[in-house]
């Protein structure tokens, strides 16, 4: 039996968020390419085995049941290797400042046309394919006062908010004021930021010694975890350095950053910030498209962010910074999941979601 077996024989459970979701899959894909000592599971399989957890939810009342193996697989992520961070400033290349550009543009001009926003929360609708070809869409509500509600229908929204369904998380609102922090901040304190949002292995505020402590404490968790898993004699990896360790930080700024933008698209200040903090990761390109003749940009981040394994594409409004669209696909020569998933947000009143009036 394995975690996908016990989510089936959960009842009533709470789903877990999208966002969840696709922090999940995007350090998963990183731990994966840079633990060498890991079997990588058949891609289809893979995304079978996420999407079915993102749909089916978890409760975390079962001791080591589902909530303990994806727990263990989170710690894995988190522990494992390089996995998820932020990149001490470099020197400007001249790439950089080709990337710069355009994003730190329609970061500016975002935050000039802010204002006072209408309504109290911002919904998100997000749209993806399951793995057997059929729709899937589900709804997020995000309030300005940190609640989050989350349904797989619009008819089961207003009902989930009555009845004070919240699932926030607390780094909810630290990734939301490391984004707002960025948008007129010192961009490196806020990247710095925006990496402590979630859990990681860098300590990057400490001293050395104190960040060497964390990665050996949390590679020693990764051995236990790797035998356990019948991983034969696994072997613990050196801190990583260099620009080894400027990639690994850049996959925790880009994730907790794109996260952010799905929790407060509707808010310019966000939207900016969250600009700002992918335009200082280096192996990032942007291209200008259209999208139902709406001018667009495509923001990739290239393998390097993602330890080789795969590439991340956000596809944005070229005028508003909205999120449309974003990517997940394998870098070449690699045998990863791809997954597609499109975003339509805007602002609400509380009031008018349990009224169901969105």
């Amino acid at each position: 039996m394995d975690e996908l077996d016990l989510v089936k024989q959960l009842k009533d459970v709470p789903p877990l968020r999208p966002e969840a979701y696709e922090r999940a899959r995007a350090t998963l894909g990183t731990a994966m390419a840079q633990t060498q000592t890991l079997q990588r599971p058949d891609a289809a399989v893979l995304s079978r085995k996420w999407f079915s957890l993102a749909r089916l939810g978890i409760k975390g009342r079962i001791g080591i049941g589902v909530a303990g193996a994806v727990a263990a697989g989170a710690a894995v992520v988190m522990v494992a290797s390089t996995s998820v961070p932020t990149p001490a400033p470099t020197e400007a290349t001249a790439q950089e400042a080709v990337v710069e550009a355009p994003l730190m543009k329609l970061a500016t001009s975002i935050k000039a046309s802010g204002g006072q926003l209408p309504g109290d929360a911002s919904l998100v609708i997000r749209s993806t394919t399951a793995p057997d070809g059929k729709p899937y869409v589900v709804y997020s509500l995000y309030t300005d006062k940190g609640a989050v509600f989350f349904a797989e229908s619009k008819k089961d929204l207003p009902g989930a908010v009555s009845r004070g369904a919240d699932l926030a998380d607390p780094s909810d609102a630290r990734t939301l004021a490391a984004a707002r922090a960025a948008a007129s901040g010192d961009l490196d304190k806020a990247r710095v930021q925006m990496v402590n949002a979630t859990k990681n292995v860098w300590g990057l505020d400490l001293s050395p010694a104190e960040q060497q402590k964390i990665w050996d404490a949390a590679q020693a968790e990764t051995m236990k975890l790797l035998k356990e898993k019948g991983v034969a004699n696994p072997q613990p990896k050196p801190r990583p350095t260099g620009k080894a360790l400027e990639e690994a930080i850049s996959n925790n700024v880009r994730t907790n950053a794109t996260n952010a933008l799905f929790l407060g698209a509707a808010n310019p200040e966000v939207r900016a910030g969250v600009l700002r903090l992918i335009s200082s990761i280096s192996d990032v390109k942007v291209d200008k498209s259209t999208v139902k003749d709406r001018p667009t940009l495509v923001i990739t981040a290239g393998p390097s962010v993602f330890g080789g394994h795969s590439e991340g594409i956000l596809t944005i409004d070229a005028e508003t910074g909205l999120p449309l669209r974003s990517d997940t696909k394998p870098a070449p020569k690699s045998d990863g999941p791809a997954a597609v998933a499109t975003y339509d947000s805007k602002r609400v009143t509380v009031a008018d979601v349990v009224a169901g009036k969105f």
